[in-house]
């Protein structure tokens, strides 16, 4: 599994007015030290990531695969940091104040950016027939894992669940986007495509909360663990799911009754507790409980106390945990304080200090204060920076960049594969397998390297 982050970039003086600098130019001095080094805006990293400038200028990270939970919210902290690094030596070279790194899904012009995860599934004939039955689980997932969104149209403004569910268009579709769906079935596996397919998730909003990524990843891993060691989800076909996404979003108690296919209707929560029933049960009947690490055995308590908060209207013993609650929270105590509408610009600049990673965003001070609680260690985050995870091929991958690297050696390097040049000629050398941990090959191209100094 991994996930992929598109950032929204600005700058601003020392008062914290916003200055007008093109995103273009800002992203051309974020990236300068790459394009130096490598001759590209996009690169591998020896974290086992992959970090690149994307269209729109927007950076994007993508974090090394991992097996491991805890690998992923480490690795998702550590693309983070690593451009506020850069930030800080573009700041430099701009001679601006302070370059803002935004981690949300909506700017000022409404265009949406996305947080997009992969999961690693088998290759089966029903693959698309089995998509549709998470049609539903994605829908109202949002409950649980959304982000916040303080939402301005002429005349409202409202607290929504998500800022990417409206900017859905379609559930299922091999476009990512002209049409936006919620689950993209282009045919990139990345790996042994007789044995493999990625499945890629854009529906998801960029989280701040580490718990919130925990759940968000870690419930859709156990989904997928189940219907693929056979069990059907529930049918919950809903008619016009596009619909069924905005009216969740806007809905805050999860209560709002969703149009099924069959004719009946069915609560956002109710969805949720249907799909956590059968995932459970199943984990319970399959003994799997008792291999779980914790972060997996924690998501599972949070995505249970998390619904019981809602059947009870009660969310004291999650708000810290679930991102748009803690928001949500935030913003209205705000509010209280300063006696200001939902449509003030102040909450405008404070939900945008919510997303900024940079230091004058708002997490570490809401981490340390016990707003927001924090699933990774900085220990981890700052080892994740530098080091990939040891339980996929990005261990392979790295080790090869690392010697590469260290002996000035022109290489390119893919999901898939790695390239060492020499006088004109190549040798490349495949990584089909994602759960490989060596490779002789590669380790024959190491010596090479070391053996040729």
């Amino acid at each position: 599994m991994g996930i992929e982050t598109e950032y929204g970039i600005a700058s601003s003086d020392s008062s914290g007015a916003h200055i007008a600098t093109e995103p273009a130019v800002i992203a051309e001095q974020l990236f300068a030290d790459m394009q130096q080094r490598t001759g590209s805006t996009s690169a591998f990293l020896e974290n086992g990531g992959r970090l690149y400038l994307d269209i729109g200028d927007h950076p994007e990270y993508a974090t090394a695969e991992c097996t491991q939970l805890a690998d992923l919210l480490a690795q998702d902290r550590a693309g983070d940091e690593l451009l506020v690094q850069m930030a800080q030596v573009a700041q430099e070279r701009l001679e601006t104040s302070h370059i803002h790194l935004f981690k949300n899904n909506v700017d000022t012009a409404q265009h949406s950016y996305g947080c997009h995860e992969n999961y690693l599934v088998r290759r089966r004939l029903d693959f698309l027939d089995r998509l549709n039955d998470l049609v539903p689980f994605f829908v109202t997932r949002q409950l649980l894992v959304g982000a916040g969104y303080v939402y301005h149209e002429p005349g409202t403004v409202r607290f929504e669940l998500s800022q990417r569910a409206r900017h859905m268009h379609g559930a299922v579709s091999t476009s990512s986007t002209r049409t936006r769906p919620m689950i993209n079935t282009r045919d990139e596996p990345h790996a042994d495509a007789e044995n493999y397919r990625r499945m890629h998730v854009i529906v998801g909003d960029s989280n701040m909360s580490s718990a919130t990524t925990a759940l968000k990843v870690g419930m859709t891993n156990a989904v997928l663990n189940v219907m693929e060691d056979g069990v059907r989800l529930p049918s919950l076909q809903l008619l016009d799911p596009m619909r069924a996404i905005r009216d969740v979003a806007q809905d805050l108690s999860g209560r709002v009754l969703l149009e099924r296919a069959n004719g009946q209707t069915i609560s956002a929560t109710e969805v949720q507790a249907e799909i956590f029933q059968i995932v459970r049960e199943h984990y319970e009947r399959a003994g799997w409980f008792a291999d779980l690490d914790p972060l997996m055995r924690y998501a599972f308590d949070l995505w249970e106390r998390a619904l019981h908060a809602f059947e009870t209207n009660d969310f004291g013993a999650v708000h810290t945990e679930i991102e748009w609650i803690a928001k949500y929270e935030l913003i209205t105590r705000y509010r209280h304080r300063f006696h200001v509408p939902l449509s003030d610009d102040r909450i405008s600049r404070l939900e945008l200090a919510w997303h900024d990673v940079s230091s004058a965003g708002l997490r570490s001070k809401l981490e340390q204060s016990g707003v927001l609680k924090s699933a990774v260690s900085d220990d981890d985050v700052a080892r994740a920076m530098h080091y990939p995870p040891q339980t996929s091929r990005a261990r392979i991958r790295s080790a090869f960049i690392h010697a590469a690297r260290r002996h000035h050696r022109d290489f390119s390097a893919d999901w898939g594969l790695v390239r060492l040049f020499n006088d004109g000629n190549g040798v490349t050398v495949g990584l089909s397998d994602p759960f490989a941990t060596s490779n002789a090959d590669i380790e024959a191209l190491i010596d090479s390297m070391e053996n040729n100094e």
